[in-house]
């Protein structure tokens, strides 16, 4: 159930896990960035994490390109181990932030039915996106495409964590 407490305190634990097919590129990179922008804007106590919709990558490292990327600009890409998301994983979430809409279809699969209000868009909070749009996914290109995915997630820091914080 969103927003459980922590023993010992009044204020709910925020989770937040962002999802993407493979959990080897885009999600890992969003749970990444996430974590040191709410760290600098006040969100240091946000759980974040990342999971897969398939079980292709299960087990594996980031993307070699993204943990170039993510190190370039500074972000931490070390410890991370591919797993796929699950029902009980969606709804003890506050916000589940998906790459695109394929991704939704996936979980609505996962999760059996309609999906909960919580389950979102990153570029839902990108000013750049128009509705509806995705993460661009790298993974079929070159290092081009992690710089572009890269920038997409960072645009969109600011009002996701906004959206966070209106979690209270």
């Amino acid at each position: 159930m969103p927003g459980k407490r922590d023993a010992g305190t009044a204020a709910p634990i925020r989770r937040v896990v962002f999802v993407c097919w493979g959990n080897i590129c885009r999600s890992p990179m969003a749970e990444r960035v996430a974590a040191t922008y709410f760290a600098e804007h006040g969100l240091g106590d946000v759980e974040l994490t990342s999971a897969a919709t398939s079980t292709e990558e299960i087990g594996n490292p980031i993307d070699p390109r993204a943990v170039t990327e993510l190190k370039k600009a500074g972000y931490d890409a070390d410890d991370h181990s591919a797993h796929q998301i699950t029902r009980d994983e969606i709804d003890e979430n506050d916000l589940v932030v998906a790459m695109e809409d394929i991704h939704l279809d996936r979980m609505r699969d996962i999760y059996g039915g309609d999906l909960p209000d919580h389950v979102v868009l990153l570029t839902d909070y990108d000013p750049e996106a128009e509705p509806g749009d995705g993460v661009p996914d790298p993974w079929y290109g070159g290092q081009d495409g992690f710089v572009t995915t890269l920038a997409t997630m960072e645009r969109a820091m600011p009002a996701l964590a906004d959206a966070v914080r209106e979690l209270d």
